[in-house]
């Protein structure tokens, strides 16, 4: 094994790229969030966004091709450490400490690491290989007046809320951005910035199921 593939395998270099991976995908979220925002504004304003991204052309396919592979970079880096430590660990421990650091959803990150994929399975289905010859706002409204896409929707945002919640701290961790006079800013600036975004998300299936004149 070479040298940098050692780097890359070592447990400083997994966090480190998925500390990388991970900014790209939080970056990736919070101008979804920003563009899902124009379903606020009326059906008009959210078709015009969608018509302005497919206007990118080849653009597009190279940035869901390169989201691709950081998604999968993100996932078995993800999968490796958690089997690591797993086998360094077999028995969890009996008591939690709460001196540790353990937050709930570092707790749940493998889980709702699942819950996310599956949710982005099924998001793919419903929005992206469908018929395209709808208007987009007619799309997610005819999918999401379900209740049961709506509170799926809900429940896998809730989900992702609590793997970024300890994704965003844990990724400023492994890329060195430590000082303790400024952790806990840092760590409530992370939290409110996930709190927002998710807020967002959650909002675009309530409104659907709860409000008619959405999106119309």
């Amino acid at each position: 094994m070479g040298t940098l593939s050692k780097i890359i395998l070592s447990s400083i270099g997994k966090k480190s790229i998925m500390a990388v991976s991970g900014i790209m995908l939080g970056l990736f979220l919070l101008v979804h969030a920003l563009g899902n925002c124009t379903t606020f504004f009326g059906r008009e304003a959210f078709n015009s966004y969608a018509s302005h991204l497919h206007s990118l052309g080849c653009l597009i396919l190279f940035f869901e091709v390169g989201l691709v592979v950081i998604f999968l970079t993100h996932i078995v880096l993800g999968c490796m450490t958690w089997w690591q430590n797993k086998r360094a660990r077999p028995h969890s421990y009996e008591v939690y400490r709460s001196s540790g650091g353990r937050t709930m959803g570092s707790k749940t990150m493998p889980y709702t690491g699942i819950i996310i994929l599956f949710f982005l399975f099924v998001h793919l289905q419903n929005f992206h290989f469908t018929d395209h010859s709808r208007e987009i706002s007619a799309i997610v409204k005819g999918v999401l007046i379900q209740p049961f896409y709506a509170i799926f929707y809900s429940i896998a945002m809730l989900a992702l809320a609590l793997h970024i919640s300890h994704g965003f701290w844990s990724m400023l961790q492994s890329l060195g951005i430590n000082h303790p006079k400024y952790n806990s800013i840092m760590q409530r600036g992370t939290l409110s910035l996930c709190v927002v975004m998710v807020a967002v998300f959650v909002l675009i299936p309530a409104l659907t199921l709860l409000w008619p004149g959405f999106l119309l």
